[in-house]
């Protein structure tokens, strides 16, 4: 248990594993960086430094990025004040007390922030730690020694406030914890990342790249494209079964559509223009008004409901450059959308479906995850009764399904209240992917209408949903999950074939045609390397199974099999034909 003490001077008992406990944790080791910084670079100007998931960071407006040697240094400062002992103190002062403060400490992006608070009417609380005073809401730990297992992870650039358009300042990232065994399973974790990184396995395994001459967009090479299409061809057996049509819709439509469904006035500086015939179109940055469109395109009864209708749709959106990350955050990508039409008394049996088929692909490549519930925005369409009704009707169909989730206040999309899903991959780490959004507010913009049992024309309830998210997105978190070694359905290389000389070729190519005719994805490696060679390589290439034929397997007609795990067994082309067909089939992890 830790003391936090609030802005107005209260303070309470709160532990580490409570959420508001490690924000004040890390929040206060933010302040202790930023307080060594000050001492050892008294020129530094200080922007801001929150408690982020995993960590804490603090922006600094320094004449030259900090070096490794200079946040080893920062480190051993922050050590020090740590063994000083500093309690800290919260305090409020006026508006003109506050500017005369940072004038004189000459630190122009406080003058900023206090500027804008007095612009809100709020009033400007500060936290003090021995000679560092800093504008802080809190709260934060009463003392700074109870900050002991902490370490800086890197610098990196980051505009100021996030915005391009500022200036480019130098960012501290670290993490604390309160114990070191703790902080040492955090940095070996941040180890085994590095070696998962997507980015790094998906140019070793010649999946995709990313190009200069593209920002943001992504090339997908031949394996890289097996490993999407199998994953699209997943996603439509398994909608298929679920009775979803698909369709497709166009990638361009005209800014009026959009500035009717609320997207333009939400969402314009994501969106990508073009003009055709002087008239202003817009590059989809989402799937749902096309979807629209096709369900406007005929009349509708109440017999065809629910309507389940699915789009592999290639959006894009603008992203700043500093967000974009591999294929995690790009700027064009494939969402595997669906939207469902249907009747207010079908929302509940609807959302458990969808929740039953995203249960049944997360299971299915070994994620574990969990659920949020994401309500009412400031920045909402609809009124407040809509906004209850459609979070009831989530909270009653995950509470049917006996599913656990947390609540996420403020967080749904500005048409409706969604649910979450956030994946564990096979570290730890969580992502959200899975979405389900319940709307009311988009059929009523487009004044959608379906014939009720009662020959009367009504208002249907819309459901946007995705369950890999993104494609690319999903396969980045695939690679990571994995390490590269894919179950042997999704391997776009299942079988490597290593002939010892080159004698034993035609038995491997009569091997190679033998698997090929079952769909086994299969290479011969025919170069004049040793065998010893050819297997590590294909170790590295993370192929399920190699094929070592040398004298003995021609001779028997047999063959020697070995996984990449470094496990031999000798068995007939038949049976091992069998076992990878089962494996296959079976999408055996």
């Amino acid at each position: 248990m830790f003391k936090i003490l609030f802005s107005d001077g209260t303070s309470t008992l709160i532990p580490f594993e409570d959420s508001a406990g490690r924000d004040a944790f890390r929040h206060t080791a933010a302040h202790i960086l930023a307080q060594a910084v000050k001492r050892l670079f008294p020129e530094a100007k200080l922007g801001i430094g929150p408690a982020i998931e995993n960590g804490f960071y603090y922006d600094f407006d320094v004449e030259k990025p900090f070096s490794n040697e200079d946040l080893e240094k920062i480190q051993k400062e922050m050590k020090k004040i740590v063994k000083e002992g500093l309690t800290l103190e919260s305090t409020t002062l006026s508006f003109d007390e506050a500017r005369e403060l940072f004038l004189a400490k000459a630190e122009p992006y406080k003058l900023e922030l206090l500027a804008e608070l007095e612009e809100k009417g709020e009033t400007p609380t500060f936290y003090k730690q021995g000679e560092f005073v800093d504008l802080c809401a809190g709260p934060h730990l009463a003392r700074v020694s109870d900050v002991k297992a902490f370490q800086l992870i890197n610098a990196t650039g980051a505009y100021w406030r996030g915005s391009e358009k500022n200036k480019m300042l130098t960012r501290i990232y670290g993490t604390a914890f309160p114990k070191s065994v703790q902080l040492q399973e955090y940095l070996t974790k941040l180890e085994e990342a590095k070696k998962r990184d997507h980015r790094k396995l998906g140019k070793e395994l010649g999946l995709f790249m990313l190009a200069d001459e593209g920002i943001g967009f992504p090339f997908f090479f031949p394996k890289g494209m097996i490993l999407k299409n199998l994953l699209v061809d997943y996603w439509r057996e398994l909608h298929t079964r679920a009775g979803y049509q698909e369709i497709s819709t166009p990638i361009m439509l005209t800014r009026d559509l959009w500035e009717r469904s609320g997207h333009w006035s939400h969402y314009s500086e994501n969106i990508y223009t073009s003009e055709i015939d002087e008239k202003c179109y817009a590059v989809k940055p989402m799937n749902c008004p096309g979807g629209i469109l096709y369900y406007m395109a005929n009349p509708h009864s109440y017999r065809e409901f629910p309507l389940r209708v699915g789009e592999l749709g290639l959006v894009h959106r603008h992203e700043k450059s500093g967000a974009l990350h591999g294929l995690m955050r790009v700027r064009s990508f494939t969402q595997d959308d669906a939207h469902i039409f249907m009747t207010k008394e079908q929302i509940k049996d609807e959302i458990k479906a969808v929740a039953e088929l995203i249960d049944t692909v997360y299971s299915g490549f070994g994620f574990k995850y969990h659920i949020e519930l994401s309500t009412m925005p400031e920045d909402h369409m609809g009124s407040e009764e809509d906004w209850q009704i459609a979070e009831s009707a989530l909270e009653n169909a995950l509470n049917e399904i006996g599913r656990e989730f947390i609540v996420n206040k403020g967080d749904g999309a500005f048409y409706g209240p969604k649910i979450d899903f956030h994946l564990e991959d096979s570290i730890g780490r969580t992502w959200q992917c899975g979405t389900i959004q319940l709307d009311f507010q988009l059929p009523e913009r487009f004044e959608l209408e379906y014939t009720g049992a009662d020959g009367a024309k009504h208002r249907p309830v819309m459901i946007h949903r995705v369950v890999f998210g993104s494609i690319e997105r999903f396969i980045a978190i695939l690679i990571e999950h994995f390490a590269g070694a894919f179950p042997l359905w999704l391997a776009p290389v299942q079988v490597k074939i290593l002939p010892i000389a080159d004698r034993h070729n035609d038995f491997c190519e009569e091997i190679r045609v033998a698997l090929a005719e079952i769909d086994v994805r299969v290479e011969i490696d025919t170069r004049s390397e040793k065998v010893g060679f050819k297997i590590r390589e294909a170790q590295l290439q993370k192929v399920p199974y190699m094929l070592v034929i040398g004298d003995n397997e021609v001779e028997s007609r047999d063959v020697a099999v070995r996984n990449r795990k470094g496990e031999s067994v000798t068995m007939t082309i038949s049976e091992f034909c069998g076992n990878l067909q089962t494996e296959i089939k079976g999408k055996v992890l």
